[in-house]
């Protein structure tokens, strides 16, 4: 075989090949209809934030297997329920919402006036991942049980710190209060970075923070780490006890991020993408950058996201209830 013809063999069959390898896309395209256009993420927060890095994380391996463009458009307010809001009114099919904890479960319960009803106006796609919140105090601070036995001697001489009326992290020290016998007086800030920037200066004695952004400052020295609300010890952080192993009992709790869509998106539509999102995060290279991120990875199927939607409101909702929380 001469050099030319060696040449045009090597690219007839890398041409066949990559034939091969998008041929299942186009065929599932050609048999569904769908997407017949770019995709539209909507995330609730900036840029730069927790979902808005997830949604960017996973956009361009989810435009690979659709064979349309994905694109991430923030629409940032109210704690995430605008994006929400816009997702539940969306009637186009090629709008989905990557939302947080709130945005599906107690919107509407916290607030009435939200213009969107969770369980009835958004349909579940897929769970994408967990995390335990981290429970952090300044510098100095005494370390498990003495941590609250001190907090219990303060009583409300202490404060502590959230990113907002009724979010997951205010929700959760109502109930660490309720289950440790402390209380710290409730300050709400804007975010969490405003809350670790009250923690470095002291002006708070405690936050629930996510792992990604406490870590940093616990393993820098700046803030000291409690332990996390999970049942037992997170992968996200071993080093750290869970709450029940320094004396809290009965304090299960979890951050989390999913995929939603309009209730109008046709079913075969939300199925695939639920299969799709669920083999891309569990895919070697995302699991790791998203554990990076302080993520474990789930890729649950829109009926596991129902049922935690559903486990997590009534949850919710017996603590908004009890300790009369409003927005």
């Amino acid at each position: 075989m001469n050099t030319h013809t060696g040449r045009r063999s090597a690219l007839a069959a890398a041409v066949a090949l990559a034939a091969t390898s998008v041929l299942p896309t186009a065929q599932a395209r050609a048999q569904t209809g769908w997407p017949r256009r770019p995709l539209r993420i909507v995330v609730g927060f900036p840029g730069g934030s927790s979902p808005d890095l997830m949604a960017r994380l996973l956009a361009e391996p989810l435009s690979q297997a659709l064979g349309q463009p994905v694109v991430v458009e923030n629409r940032p307010g109210a704690g995430g329920n605008i994006a929400a809001a816009h997702v539940a009114r969306a009637t186009d099919d090629h709008t989905i919402g990557l939302m947080i904890n709130g945005n599906l479960t107690i919107a509407k319960i916290l607030n009435p006036d939200t213009p969107y009803d969770p369980l009835k106006d958004l349909a579940p796609v897929s769970l994408l991942a967990v995390a335990p919140l981290v429970l952090c105090a300044p510098a100095g601070s005494p370390a498990g049980a003495a941590f609250f036995a001190q907090a219990r001697e303060s009583g409300a001489r202490w404060n502590h710190g959230t990113p907002g009326v009724g979010t997951v992290a205010h929700l959760g020290m109502e109930l660490l209060r309720q289950r440790a016998g402390i209380a710290p007086v409730h300050v709400p800030y804007s975010g969490n970075p405003q809350v670790i920037a009250a923690l470095l200066a002291n002006q708070i004695q405690m936050a629930l923070l996510p792992p990604g952004l406490a870590m940093a400052q616990v393993r820098a020295g700046k803030l000291n780490a409690i332990g996390v609300t999970s049942a037992g010890r997170s992968s996200l952080v071993p080093e750290l006890p869970s709450l029940g192993e320094v004396g809290v009992p009965n304090l299960q709790l979890e951050i989390w991020n999913a995929v939603a869509a309009p209730n109008g998106l046709p079913r075969a539509h939300a199925n695939r993408l639920a299969t799709l999102l669920a083999g891309i995060v569990r895919r070697d290279d995302i699991r790791q950058k998203m554990f990076a991120q302080g993520w474990q990875v789930v890729g649950a199927s829109p009926e596991g996201l129902r049922r935690r939607i559903e486990t997590d409101t009534t949850a919710m909702t017996e603590v908004i209830r009890r300790n009369n929380i409003r927005p």
